[in-house]
């Protein structure tokens, strides 16, 4: 049988390191925890342990990161186990045990040590920022303060839904499009390289009778064909300067201005943005995060840079100890209609319910607008499709047409 190196603390708190035979790790580890110690550590010693090694970094190669996913269901799951009385610890423990992503794992173990070694729950999680937000840590960091654990996981995971699945909408509006114009560039290029170079030979000769737009989609078709390595290259090299640029904060202040700005489009952004930023904002102040740092992560969170000025300038101006709506009425990126409800809201101290209630309204319609943006862009799809492809198809066919009346 192979043997494993542990490490386990007493229930007087004294840390042992030995050696172990078992059948399995399973069998180690639960041997350990009959004899009243708790597993620190626990690895395979010799060949098992080599084999194990390797296995183990397969699997690391093949997890991946963790994501968003696995943290609303690492949310749901301890917000579930803390009602049921669990503590935090053995929470995060049992959670670990069972969560088959290898990097999620690493984090919950991660925690847990934290925890263990003192810190609060808030703390640990920060360690982590590419995982948890600030939304999240300091929603977490009030639930500590107030005493409502679970209450405020569940609400954190009940937004982190919401978020994904508008992520999921905004998504899947883009995909159809997207495979329509992949589909129209694919059946040009098949058109202008595989099918006109067919028609040269019959072209040849008669450049004087060819219409002009045969003339161009020749000359282009017999470019393409000839210089292709070089608009492939080109291709390439202006897709990585535009990914380049957009990732600068020019390119992206350029590209939020844009989505802003493009009539079919703006309209869903705008819904998508504010919706995001006022739902962000109800559940922090819900939550009774200080109002500087509520206004900090809703800007962070806002996913677009003129909404994150907006919570920026509202951020200053509330420092000085004015109201959030002087600032929404001086600036006008807000709709009037809810900059008054806002003011409402905190003119009668129900802020955050205000708030979850104008962010519902504006999920709603950005699902409306989704819809409306993906039913418009279809017919627009299509069309410019079609339009391409026909002039192909005339360009080639009246050349002929016009070829057989001269023979008669």
């Amino acid at each position: 049988m192979p043997n494993y190196r542990y490490q386990v603390r007493t229930s007087s708190g004294q840390v042992q390191a030995g050696v172990l035979t078992a059948d399995s790790a399973s069998t180690a580890a639960a041997v350990l925890r009959n004899q009243g110690g708790h597993v620190m550590s626990l690895s395979p010693v010799g060949a098992l342990a080599n084999a194990e090694g390797l296995m183990g970094a397969l699997r690391a190669l093949n997890a991946g990161k963790p994501n968003s996913k696995h943290v609303l269901d690492f949310t749901t799951q301890l917000a579930v186990m803390i009602r049921a009385g669990i503590n935090l610890r053995s929470a995060l423990d049992g959670i670990a045990d069972q969560t088959q992503h290898a990097g999620m794992r690493k984090v919950l173990l991660q925690l847990k040590n934290d925890v263990e070694g003192g810190k609060q729950f808030s703390e640990a999680i920060a360690k982590h920022p590419k995982l948890f937000n600030p939304l999240y840590i300091n929603m977490v960091k009030a639930s500590e303060m107030s005493g409502s654990f679970s209450k405020m996981l569940d609400r954190i995971a009940a937004y982190m839904n919401q978020q994904m699945e508008t992520r999921r909408m905004v998504i899947g509006a883009a995909i159809y499009p997207g495979i329509i114009g992949t589909l129209a560039v694919g059946v040009t290029v098949f058109l202008l390289t595989f099918v006109l170079p067919r028609f040269a030979a019959v072209f040849a000769g008669k450049e004087d009778v060819l219409p002009w737009a045969t003339k161009f989609l020749m000359g282009l078709s017999k470019f393409m064909v000839h210089n292709w390595y070089l608009l492939l290259a080109g291709i390439v090299v202006i897709g990585g300067g535009l990914f380049a640029f957009l990732r600068t904060e020019v390119g992206g202040f350029w590209a939020d201005k844009v989505k802003l700005s493009v009539p079919i489009l703006r309209t869903m952004f705008r819904s998508l943005y504010i919706s995001r930023s006022l739902q962000t904002m109800g559940q922090l102040i819900n939550a009774g995060v200080p109002m500087l740092d509520t206004l900090s992560i809703t800007g962070d969170i806002a996913g677009n840079q003129m909404y994150r000025g907006l919570w920026k300038r509202v951020h200053a101006n509330v420092k000085q100890g004015k109201k959030i709506t002087v600032a929404l009425q001086k600036d006008g990126t807000l709709p009037k209609s809810v900059v008054q409800m806002i003011s409402a809201g905190e003119e009668s101290g129900k802020l955050g319910e205000v708030l979850d209630e104008i962010s519902q309204f504006y999920m709603k319609q950005l699902k409306d607008n989704i819809k409306t943006v993906t039913g418009m862009i279809e017919p627009i799809m299509i069309l410019m499709m079609g339009t391409v492809v026909g002039f192909i198809a005339m360009a080639i066919i009246l050349p002929i047409f016009k070829m057989s009346q001269l023979v008669k």
